[in-house]
């Protein structure tokens, strides 16, 4: 990776500028992992990973620096062509012996943080890179050019709201995890509404084409009640005050264990 290049590494080093990142396969990285495969030395690094850290000085490198291998074993079956060669470099498997498959990451990094705590620090890193990946791909954040900047920055900054909004609206539908857009849309938009008025009263019907509304008619049933409960305090309550309540609701997975009954995973409660 570009970030991994000796020119921006030895910069961040004169800065004292903490940094990790992960390298490209190459053939010094591959002989690495062949040299610790069977190694006893490797340790938990989370979410089925394990580590082992080393030092290392690639070719384009002006000194040895500390890097950390993470693997974790592949599942399930395997297919292979029998012409890519690059391939059989990574299998490291013994004809006449059983073992485990595994995929592979290398990192290198100038901290001084242990392997399970640089693994959950790159998988952020990671999780924060998706935010940006659905803001392009599912909301056109870069879908707008033209070589007039302001328009640009107004046009980024419309996505970005509209994005924040349906962002917080499906947080507060479905606590518990975060929905990307491509899943969140056909749930909670596709549906058909009917707007009656009788007796002074306004009365808006939605009837959902899915094939899980149950499960999103019990979401839009608990946020509809949370809503009623946020509009008869809202009065006595300052901007703030509502703010917190919307957010404390939103994020409550990272504050307090769920404790809604009806905000319930809707992949757990679709109709059989």
């Amino acid at each position: 990776m570009a970030f991994a290049n000796e020119s921006v590494l030895r910069e961040a080093e004169t800065r004292d500028q903490p940094y990790l990142t992960k390298l490209r396969v190459t053939k010094n990285v591959t002989a690495l992992i062949q040299t610790l495969f069977r190694s006893t030395a490797w340790e938990d690094a989370g979410h089925g990973w394990e580590g082992i850290e080393e030092t290392l000085r690639l070719s384009g490198w002006s000194r040895a620096r500390r890097v950390v291998v993470l693997r974790r074993p592949l599942t399930g079956e395997l297919l292979r062509t029998g012409t890519d060669a690059d391939q059989e470099r990574f299998d490291f498997i013994e004809s006449d012996v059983p073992t485990k498959r595994y995929e592979y990451a290398v990192l290198v990094t100038s901290t001084a943080y242990e392997i399970l705590a640089l693994a959950q620090l790159y998988r952020d890193r990671a999780d924060a890179e998706n935010t940006f990946d659905e803001l392009k791909n599912q909301w056109g954040w870069g879908d707008f050019t033209t070589q007039d900047l302001a328009r640009c920055r107004l046009m980024a900054r419309m996505v970005a709201l509209v994005y924040n909004w349906w962002t917080l609206f499906v947080r507060l539908a479905q606590p518990h995890k975060h929905f990307e857009a491509i899943s969140s849309r056909p749930l909670l938009v596709h549906d058909v509404a009917t707007q009656t008025h009788h007796a002074g009263q306004t009365r808006l019907t939605i009837t959902s084409l899915h094939a899980k509304h149950s499960a999103i008619q019990a979401v839009l049933t608990s946020l509809a009640g949370f809503l009623q409960t946020l509009k008869a305090t809202a009065e006595q309550w300052t901007e703030a005050d509502r703010l917190r309540a919307i957010l404390a609701r939103a994020f409550a997975s990272f504050l307090l264990p769920p404790a809604d009954p009806l905000a319930l995973p809707i992949s757990e409660t679709a109709p059989t």
